[in-house]
């Protein structure tokens, strides 16, 4: 977004356009000659309708929301969920301000950096909507920020720059923006604990190579990993998995149980359970579901005896377990909508879907599994 844009939107007419027009089709507003700069107004309402779900408040307010901001920002779920509070907070990397506005909430007083000057400018506007009143928006770098900072700091949050110039992807912290095991020196001088956030990509194992005495925790929200959140505050070393909604498990590091010695028994098992992705990211299922359910792979099913209660994940009946035989299934099910489900299995959903001759809907729910070597397909009820 340019700073000619961002004035234009603060503009009272235009103000009232975005309101006016809440719920319409971008598209038909863009091409609406009696709103004043339409193209403009249409993709903010483009946005306030994904801000909806994302960032609630954001959409309660009519935020100014810069497109490629609001890809990059957290949603005010998982904002919401982080385990810090204090006096004051230091967030090095604010961007659309989501997770300020979080802290805020726990905080008296809050820093919130962000150096470019027009999503700056964004960012501050839109916290007064927010009624955000102690978070601070400082046009600046983290390293010219922390070279000059001298005042205590209870936390230092940071969600750095995960793309390169020519958009592509970052894993490694060295290589993201700002390079934070760089100005960790500086942000101990202040006094300040670390809570990093990182993409869901990043390996757990890693994350305690670089951080040993810290907290690793997987986010997710609907079943999908969000986040990897590093706590450093020396209170790990600790993993954890979160279902926002649905639960938390956390263990210190310790090799996983081993799979079970005993050949897989398809009849064995009246429950299929769907560990939840945290778990997964964490490789915490074994773990988890230690003497709950048999568990062959962290990728994997779980099957059981029993629903599996308090841990993250689904629970589903299982009616019958048979090896996988694509032409009894494509003579059973052709033309049938089945819902799949498939972990640890080689072929595709559009491969499922070819060779049993169905296509995806909800007259069916089948499962998909590999186990020991063998291909199998587990009939739900």
């Amino acid at each position: 977004m340019t700073r000619e844009e961002f004035d234009t939107l603060c503009r009272d007419e235009v103000r009232r356009a975005v309101a006016e027009n809440l719920g319409r089709d971008p598209l038909a507003v863009a091409l609406d000659r009696r709103i004043p700069h339409a193209a403009l107004v249409a993709t903010q309402l483009k946005y306030l309708e994904r801000a909806r779900t994302k960032l609630p408040s954001y959409y309660a307010a009519q935020c100014i929301l810069p497109p490629r901001a609001f890809e990059q920002a957290s949603s005010e779920a998982c904002a919401a969920h982080k385990e810090l509070a204090g006096d004051t907070a230091l967030d090095l990397t604010c961007g659309l301000g989501v997770d300020a506005l979080a802290l805020g909430r726990r905080f008296q007083r809050v820093v919130a950096l962000e150096r470019d000057p027009v999503l700056a400018a964004v960012t501050a506007y839109n916290l007064r909507l927010l009624g955000a009143e102690n978070v601070e928006v400082v046009c600046t770098s983290a390293e010219e920020y922390l070279a000059a900072a001298t005042q205590r700091i209870d936390w230092v949050y940071a969600d750095p720059d995960r793309r390169s110039e020519t958009g592509r992807k970052l894993v490694r912290l060295e290589d993201c923006s700002p390079d934070i095991l760089q100005l960790r020196p500086a942000i101990r001088r202040i006094g300040a604990r670390l809570c990093l956030k990182n993409s869901p990509l990043f390996d757990a194992d890693e994350a305690l190579r670089l951080f040993p005495s810290a907290r690793v925790e997987a986010v997710s929200l609907h079943d999908e990993c969000k986040e990897l959140l590093i706590y450093d505050d020396g209170t790990g070393p600790l993993l954890s998995a979160t279902a926002l909604g649905a639960g938390r498990v956390a263990f210190p590091p310790a090799a996983p149980p081993e799979s079970p010695e005993k050949p897989f028994d398809p009849t064995a098992y009246r429950y299929l359970f769907l560990p939840d992705v945290a778990l997964q990211k964490m490789r915490l299922v074994r773990r988890a579901l230690e003497g709950r359910a048999d568990v062959w792979s962290d990728n994997g099913f779980a099957f059981s005896q029993q629903p599996v209660e308090d841990i993250p994940g689904r629970t589903l009946e299982i009616a019958a377990i048979e090896p996988f035989d694509r032409k009894a299934l494509r003579r059973e099910l052709r033309g049938a909508g089945i819902e799949v489900l498939k972990r640890d299995f080689p072929l595709s959903l559009t491969e499922i879907y070819a060779r049993t001759g169905t296509h995806p809907g909800c007259e069916r729910r089948l499962a998909f599994t590999r186990i020991d070597g063998k291909l199998w397909t587990i009939k739900l009820k």
